[in-house]
């Protein structure tokens, strides 16, 4: 959350298009030049109207002061008032200013216009700083006007730019907004519009007063007081279903193919038998099966629970995420998914945490006694599926909605590594734990740390067989730089962007 908001008035605050428009045709007609189509004056909404005059209409210095005179002569009587807030925009403003955000207001119209305009409409309560250009034609810029909001709102004290937002519809705000180093937050309610917010590379952009409310509040909403009673019942309920499910149909599958086994012959994938053909026991194979089975049928018995938590973030994090991440972000989560999957598993087994749990060498037996390829598709696919929509889905979307982000990301991996149950699969599901929510939040899609999970249980299942052909002396080297390249990846990541 950052709480030093500095907001564009036209096309930010309100619509301006009426007076504007009408004092640009009035001055443009006492150079000769006839408009009367409104809509093509509004580029003069947002820049400096100097170097609009010289830009649409090609006047040199001297005639855009004169253009700039005969507007201002309409203007600060008549076309000020010709203007109205966007609706929404005091009910935000006040909402803002409750929870102690420091607003401000950062114009290239002259100040002595932006305070009567601020004061016309009563939202000049709400600002503690105003700051716009000069009649002089000094400060017009939008990095000067940039600056001496920052100056004023910080004072004697170094400005500190990550709690900072510059809102507004043009890309001369963002602009202006990146030549000082803070963050710009475009709106497209106005009359810059998407493409050109996009081009100018706004860090976040928002198409209504609504979608910006939401954002400039996230974090600070009152949400609806839950009892702890409640809340543990968020977590125990699903919790129990998924086992209590997962449970039963793993016992009905080996049933049903025990019953399978004693009534046919053969099978040697699945049964093993006797000399006389009578079944003994059901493979390693069957076990996944009959694992692979429960782990299906309890996530669809999730889904509908799990739809609904990650919707709703989802709704949250679109407001973050409308950009979309680049190419190189994923390539960089690849590198953190591979290095810290690859140099864990080494680790752990290195250190002898592996060959000293009895407990992990008994799901260890199970789950790489099967076909190579079976056991990929189930730990693979299905188990990362439906435990992700557990532990993530709907374990950490419900501890996000009043929990610290960093506390609702341990939380939930805390849980995911007891659920384990063995100090081997323990330490490493607490450490993926903490990456797949930091890819959930990075990317704001939750298909994100299910393709984490999945890649790196096919890594870790993989790593299992392929290892033994790895000479002993290498394993310490290879775990130093897996562990180093997983590392790199998640620095870049968060040189990019810091999401907690």
């Amino acid at each position: 959350m950052k709480n030093y908001l500095l907001f564009d008035l036209d096309g930010t605050l309100t619509d301006p298009k009426e007076g504007i428009c009408t004092c640009v045709q009035y001055a443009l007609a006492s150079f000769g030049i006839e408009e009367p189509d409104l809509d093509k004056l509004e580029p003069f909404i947002g820049p400096p109207l100097k170097d609009s005059f010289m830009k649409f209409y090609n006047m040199d210095g001297e005639q855009a002061d004169a253009a700039v005179e005969k507007y201002r002569e309409r203007f600060r009587d008549t076309g000020l008032f010709e203007n109205r807030l966007y609706e929404g925009i005091p009910e935000m403003l006040r909402a803002l200013n409750s929870r102690g955000m420091f607003l401000a207001v950062a114009s290239s119209k002259p100040k002595v216009f932006v305070d009567r305009i601020l004061e016309h409409f009563q939202i000049a309560k709400y600002f503690k700083v105003v700051v716009g250009s000069e009649l002089d034609g000094t400060r017009s810029s939008k990095d000067e006007v940039v600056t001496e909001a920052l100056r004023q709102l910080f004072g004697d004290r170094p400005v500190e730019k990550d709690k900072v937002y510059m809102i507004g519809d043009r890309c001369f705000d963002v602009e202006g907004a990146h030549a000082m180093g803070i963050e710009a937050v475009g709106v497209t309610y106005g009359y810059g519009g998407m493409e050109e917010l996009k081009e100018a590379k706004a860090d976040y952009i928002v198409r209504s007063v609504g979608e910006l409310r939401k954002f400039l509040l996230r974090g600070t909403e009152e949400q609806k007081k839950l009892t702890t009673g409640q809340r543990i019942g968020q977590i125990a309920f699903p919790f129990l279903m998924f086992i209590l499910v997962r449970n039963m149909v793993l016992y009905l599958m080996v049933l049903l193919l025990g019953t399978v086994g004693s009534n046919t012959s053969g099978g040697a994938f699945l049964f093993i038998r006797n000399d006389a053909g009578e079944l003994e026991g059901l493979t390693a194979n069957a076990a996944l099966l009959s694992s692979s089975a429960g782990f299906a049928v309890s996530s669809l018995v999730l889904l509908k629970i799990a739809r609904k938590t990650i919707s709703r973030t989802a709704e949250d994090m679109r407001l973050m995420h409308i950009k979309g991440e680049p190419a190189k972000h994923y390539a960089f989560l690849g590198l953190a998914v591979v290095g810290l999957t690859l140099g864990l598993n080494l680790a752990l087994q290195l250190l002898g945490a592996v060959g000293n749990s009895e407990s992990y060498q008994e799901v260890a037996q199970t789950q790489y006694a099967a076909w190579f390829p079976l056991g990929l598709f189930c730990y693979g696919i299905i188990t990362p599926l439906a435990e992700e929509l557990l532990f993530r889905g709907i374990f950490y979307n419900c501890f996000r909605r009043y929990m610290k982000l960093s506390a609702a990301m341990m939380m939930s991996a805390a849980l995911f590594a007891l659920y384990h149950g063995n100090s081997v699969q323990g330490i490493y599901g607490l450490l993926m734990g903490c990456l797949m929510v930091y890819a959930y939040e990075y990317f704001g899609d939750f298909r994100m740390p299910v393709a984490v999970h999945m890649l790196a249980n096919i890594l870790a299942y993989g790593l299992s067989f392929l290892g033994t052909g790895i000479p002993l002396g290498a394993y310490w080297p290879i775990c130093i730089v897996s562990l180093a390249c997983g590392g790199a990846g998640l620095w870049l990541l968060n040189k990019e962007k810091k999401v907690f």
